[in-house]
Formats: structure tokens, C-alpha cells, sequence
């Protein structure tokens, strides 16, 4: 997941390897990008169909741009897709993913609604992407058939748990800071990051 926020770089260097940013085109050039905090990046697709905006091959493109600039090296880079379309998402892989091999970096697919495991490409990690049902309701089948597997949007005590269960190596998830009237968020990802986990792994 990702923040900009001072306490996730204190956990950064508190628990390394536990916590980095996960860096979209939005993201950009809001904050530095620290040689210290691991990061990613993601690429908007899913911010523009929620908001019901067009998605920005520039915007994407100008990221690229800026973070080889920084000589920083990303640990992936999810290649463009499109939340929930599976058709669109394996024609943008054709399209896009080389734009990122070019420049030495490891590749995400984003699966979407309907996607098998048959589907995915020659990508480094998988992205579990698409609609937040299908999401949850598939993510042992990613689990089970990949050793790499990133799960987006994961935003609560019982959900994070649950992806560790099944044997995600990352999550992201915005709402850990979002929400002022949930005070119980940063002490609940602070105790997951801690090493405490709750016997409740359900996903709701």
C-alpha cells in the first residue's frame, strides 16, 4: 500500500521490507520518491473508472519519464488495464508491457472479471484487480497458481489478514488513511505490521 503520510516512513525504517508506496500517475509528483521506502507503480486505470473519467497514456507515460529520472528502480510496474474488462486488458498488455521491459523493470498484470489463470502473460507479478466481489471471491485461485501476487484495495483488519493467509506478498489500500472518523485504522495496521494478527480472517 501507500502513503505519503510521516508515520509510514517511520514504519518503513521501523519494520523494513514491511511497508512502501504504491506510486500512480495521480501520485506523481505530490511527494519525493525516497530511496529508502520500496515502492511500485500502478497506473490510474482503476482511479479513472471509478471517477468515470478517460485514462491518460500521457499522464502514465510522463511517470515513466520521472521515475527513471530519479535512477530509483521500482520492485514492479503494473502495465495498463482496463477495471473489469478482461478483452481490453490482454490487448493493452500487448500494447503497453514492453514500454516497461525496456527500461529494466519487473511487470504486473492487472486480472480482471473472468480472467483464468490460462490468461495471464509472461508477467513477473500478478495484480488482483477488478470488481471488488469477483476480487475477493477468486483471489485463492491467484494464490494457488502463482508466487507472486499483489491484491488491490485491501482496506480492513480482516481483509489484510486474509490475504496473508492465502499467500499475497503485498497489498494496497487507500482507506488505512482516508477515513478521519475511524480511529482504529492506524492502530490496527500498526498491530498487523507489529506481527499481531487477530484469529478472525475473514474478508468482508
Amino acid at each position: 500500500m501507500g502513503q505519503s503520510n510521516r508515520i509510514w516512513h517511520y514504519w518503513a525504517g521501523k519494520y523494513p521490507g514491511s511497508v512502501g508506496v504504491l506510486i500512480g500517475p495521480s501520485y506523481g509528483k505530490k511527494v519525493p520518491v525516497d530511496s529508502w521506502m520500496p515502492f511500485v507503480l500502478d497506473n490510474d486505470a482503476f482511479t479513472a473508472w471509478r471517477d468515470k473519467k478517460p485514462w491518460s497514456v500521457e499522464a502514465w507515460r510522463e511517470m515513466l519519464r520521472w521515475i527513471r529520472m530519479t535512477g530509483l528502480k521500482p520492485l514492479w510496474a503494473a502495465v495498463p488495464d482496463v477495471v473489469a474488462n478482461r478483452e481490453a486488458t490482454m490487448e493493452n498488455w500487448l500494447r503497453y508491457c514492453d514500454e516497461i521491459k525496456s527500461l529494466g523493470w519487473l511487470t504486473a498484470f492487472c486480472v480482471q472479471d473472468g480472467m483464468r489463470p490460462g490468461d495471464v502473460p509472461d508477467a513477473d507479478v500478478v495484480f488482483v484487480g477488478g470488481s471488488d466481489g469477483w476480487k475477493f471471491k477468486n483471489l485463492k485461485m491467484w494464490t494457488d497458481n502463482f508466487p507472486r501476487v499483489h491484491c488491490a484495495r485491501v482496506n480492513s483488519p480482516q481483509m489484510i489478514e486474509r490475504c496473508e493467509e492465502l499467500g499475497c506478498e503485498s497489498v494496497d489500500g487507500t482507506g488505512w488513511f482516508r477515513d478521519p472518523s475511524r480511529e482504529d485504522k492506524l492502530p490496527a495496521i500498526q498491530r498487523f505490521i507489529e506481527g499481531y494478527r487477530t484469529k478472525q480472517m475473514q474478508l468482508v
